[in-house]
């Protein structure tokens, strides 16, 4: 059994009363302003946003993050998508 957990990439969300959003597995913080933030977490890319969104506390030695705000979605970027906007990106600054 212990086996099986080696290796294993862990994430906790936890959003309360859509204003506090306290996430595990950050690896970087790619990108945020005050409506969106662009997380590279363990488990992919992941997008929050919102409005008036701050960071709280950062500690990407732990892979803690926390942020406030009106949190409206938070969506993974799966590899179609990751692709896709990797080309959006390219094209923009060629």
């Amino acid at each position: 059994m212990a086996e099986a957990g080696k290796g294993q990439k862990n994430q906790d969300v936890k959003l309360i009363n859509r204003k506090l959003l306290e996430l595990t597995g950050v690896v970087n913080v790619e990108s945020f302003d005050s409506e969106e933030f662009l997380l590279e977490t363990e488990l992919g890319f992941l997008t929050v946003t919102g409005q008036n969104l701050h960071i709280k506390h950062l500690s990407l030695e732990q892979g803690l993050v926390a942020i406030e705000g009106l949190v409206h979605s938070l969506a993974y970027l799966d590899g179609a998508a990751a692709s896709k906007s990797k080309g959006l990106f390219g094209k923009l600054f060629k």
